[in-house]
């Protein structure tokens, strides 16, 4: 016989538990979020928090409506930032690592050699395909923008470039770079949701990189050709202000080097950059002899500043910090809040299975795959779930239509990973922006493989190339 008291713990779990929401209501429930961020950010001109704030009020008063416990959100919250603990963590410590950098001359020098490897008649693309090798070298994105990134928004500002489009380039090499390095999370992620070997995803993706490398490439041929270069002796002075102010030096590039090596051992991300900390902390003591505990203290905090009687150079270096990346972890703690209250309610598995009825052919299996996965990354700002969560969700409807996953693996990655940095308020984008210091509306339209990846994956899906089916057994 039940026991009565076991009833109370019953009922209190119940309404731990979101009601069943239809693929209607869960689209209406979205419709309304995103049209709230869109309106406040491309028409208000609104700082991306505060449609965020927004929209989780929206989701507290629909919770409200449908008569459910506080405890669901409350649990979402939860679950969504402990998601992204350690992207925040990230955060922080590349805020630390870009004001040691800084102090070192480990970015100063960077700038320097930069200047002198790569064409000045052929910025862009040179950006583009540097910062490319160097994403594939370390695989990852955030590394990459975060080091040879700032070096290259600071001589695009030198040579008179709009940093809009300099920031374009960086995030299409980063990106494209992570895509094809063996040693980037969100590469081996794609590969093991869909269960396929990393290196055979890593081949399958450049049916799709190649092409998309090919395309951005000469676009950002076109688009740099006319641009107004300052004069040489312009750029000497900078330089001259630059190597006067810091600590340009070969050695300050250990710090870089000793990252290049720990990310290509796969070290973790949080060691590799307490490394990287600890190497610019030891060469700046090796070039200056002394050390103000104070004064890093300061550093560490409000980041690098200086006056070098170079009014743009003291723009350009003076950054970084943990003060710095409060705008960006604040912005992220109210989107993951946002995506972990939207899974609670149960409006992202429904919305998931309504859509898995559309898919019947293989082209609309594509189009699905990529769609969902950019649905999930304006719905929750976070690449991860959208590649988890859109993997799992189609990966046995893949299988029954003779697919691989190696085409589903290719798809995830061309709707959710690249497409993260494209959102103001995802992941990749509150790094980019914050790093490169030019907002995500103002480089998208220049971020061209992370624009053209979706479209020429959605394209293959409906002609057939490179989608070969495998035989399935009666």
């Amino acid at each position: 016989m039940k026991n009565k008291s076991d009833r109370p713990i019953e009922e209190n779990n119940d309404k731990k538990k979101a009601k069943t929401v239809s693929g209607w209501e869960a689209f209406a429930v979205l419709a309304i979020i995103i049209s709230t961020i869109g309106i406040s950010l491309i028409f208000l001109g609104a700082e991306p928090h505060v449609p965020l704030f927004m929209s989780i009020i929206i989701l507290v008063v629909y919770n409200r409506v449908k008569g459910q416990s506080w405890t669901i959100l409350e649990n979402g919250i939860v679950k969504g930032i402990q998601s992204g603990i350690i992207p925040l963590m990230i955060f922080l410590f590349i805020g630390v690592l870009i004001a040691v950098w800084m102090r070192s001359g480990t970015i100063p020098t960077l700038i320097n050699y930069s200047f002198h490897l790569i064409s000045v008649d052929y910025f862009l693309p040179s950006v583009f395909i540097v910062t490319a090798v160097i994403g594939i070298s370390v695989g990852s994105s955030f590394t990459t923008a975060s080091t040879i990134g700032i070096a290259f928004m600071s001589l695009g500002s030198a040579l008179g470039y709009d940093l809009a489009m300099v920031a374009g380039a960086v995030v299409s090499g980063a990106l494209l770079g992570d895509k094809m390095s063996p040693l980037s999370d969100t590469t081996n992620l794609a590969s093991s949701v869909c269960k396929v070997d990393l290196f055979d995803h890593i081949r399958y993706m450049l049916w799709t990189a190649v092409p998309a490398f090919v395309l951005s490439l000469v676009l950002f041929f076109l688009i740099g050709h006319n641009q107004d270069q300052v004069v040489r002796t312009e750029i000497n002075e900078w330089m001259t202000a630059l190597q006067e102010s810091t600590n340009v030096h070969v050695i300050a590039l250990v710090p870089a080097i000793v990252m290049v090596i720990l990310a290509m051992k796969r070290v973790p991300t949080l060691p590799t950059m307490l490394t990287g900390i600890g190497a610019g902390f030891f060469i700046t003591l090796l070039l200056e002899g002394q050390v103000n505990p104070q004064e890093w203290m300061t550093l560490i905090q409000h980041g690098f500043e200086m006056e070098s009687g170079n009014e743009q150079v003291d723009s350009l270096l003076n950054r970084g910090g943990i003060q710095s990346m409060m705008w960006a972890v604040s912005l992220l703690l109210l989107a993951l809040s946002m995506g972990g209250m939207l899974s609670a309610l149960g409006t992202i598995p429904a919305l998931i299975q309504a859509i898995q009825r559309f898919v019947s052919t293989t082209g609309r299996a594509v189009l699905t795959v990529v769609l969902s996965a950019i649905g999930l990354n304006i719905s929750l700002g976070e690449q991860y779930m959208s590649v988890v969560l859109t993997g799992e969700a189609f990966i046995d409807r893949f299988k029954e239509m003779g697919l691989e996953g190696k085409h589903l693996s290719r798809a995830l990655e061309s709707g959710g990973t690249v497409i993260n940095a494209l959102i103001p308020y995802g992941v990749t984008g509150v790094f980019m922006a914050s790093v490169l210091e030019v907002s995500v509306l103002s480089y998208l339209p220049f971020a061209f493989f992370c624009l053209l990846c979706p479209l020429i994956t959605i394209f293959y899906g409906f002609t057939g190339i490179s989608m070969k089916k495998r035989e399935i057994n009666g």
